[in-house]
């Protein structure tokens, strides 16, 4: 026939079949539009919400300060009691020991069994002493509380005859002396003084008076024990010999 072009049949029939193959695998073609490399991310969405990756923390504003690490709280912390703040102070010190040393001011039955002590131990008789320290329930206490205060003296003095004992007797009624318990039924008159008297709070004359009394070596024990330990005398307010004692 003119003017028709010949067609070789077996290449006709394998473009045929290329196109039927194309048209079956169109479905399954991407439409999206393809994308330059420098343009290709991640679509949210693309990916499960439990595999994206999580925003880093962005960095804290710098405020120009140092950092600086806070206190750690106690430990243990006892209900109902507060930690110590250093600012606060601590308990107001107790009131300042009033020193007396005018007799004259004293009740007259005190300032008498004074004088009669003195001169009994000036004398270097013990037994003058004897009818001073009393009996059955007004009975002087001294040392340990023993029978016989007469031979408890002579047993804590040195000399075994209670001479030192009279002479440390003189000494102490020589120093000031405080009144404790003012208005109540332990009303007291005690000589000396450092028996009530904090030793921090000493004065340098003070601390004569107290060197008359013991040795530096004492006194220096008397500072790790904590207060005055020597010997000390009491007399209650209506002028009974209540007690003649060493210790704290």
């Amino acid at each position: 026939m003119t003017g028709l072009i010949p067609v070789n049949r077996p290449f006709a029939a394998g473009l045929c079949a290329l196109l039927l193959a194309t048209a079956s695998l169109a479905p399954f073609v991407d439409s999206r539009p393809a994308y330059a490399l420098s343009e290709l991310k991640r679509v949210p969405g693309d990916l499960p919400p439990d595999e994206e990756q999580p925003a880093e923390d962005e960095p804290a504003e710098d405020t120009g300060q140092p950092m600086r690490i806070p206190m750690p709280d106690p430990l243990v912390q006892k209900p109902g009691v507060e930690t110590k703040d250093d600012s606060i102070e601590d308990a107001a010190p107790a009131a300042p020991v009033e020193v007396l040393s005018d007799i004259s001011k004293i009740p007259a039955p005190v300032a008498r069994m004074r004088e009669l002590i003195v001169e009994a131990a000036a004398s270097g008789d013990i037994e003058r002493l004897r009818p001073l320290l009393g009996k059955g329930p007004t009975q002087t206490q001294v040392g340990d509380g023993q029978e016989d205060p007469i031979e408890t003296i002579k047993a804590l003095s040195g000399d075994g005859e209670g001479l030192e004992i009279l002479a440390i007797m003189l000494d102490l009624l020589s120093t000031g002396f405080v009144n404790v318990d003012k208005d109540t039924p332990d009303e007291l008159y005690i000589w000396p003084y450092f028996a009530e008297k904090p030793l921090a709070s000493l004065t340098p004359p003070e601390k004569v008076d107290l060197l008359r009394l013991v040795t530096a070596g004492d006194y220096a024990g008397m500072e790790e024990f904590g207060s005055y330990n020597f010997y000390r005398i009491g007399i209650t307010p209506d002028g009974q010999w209540k007690f003649l004692q060493g210790g704290d």
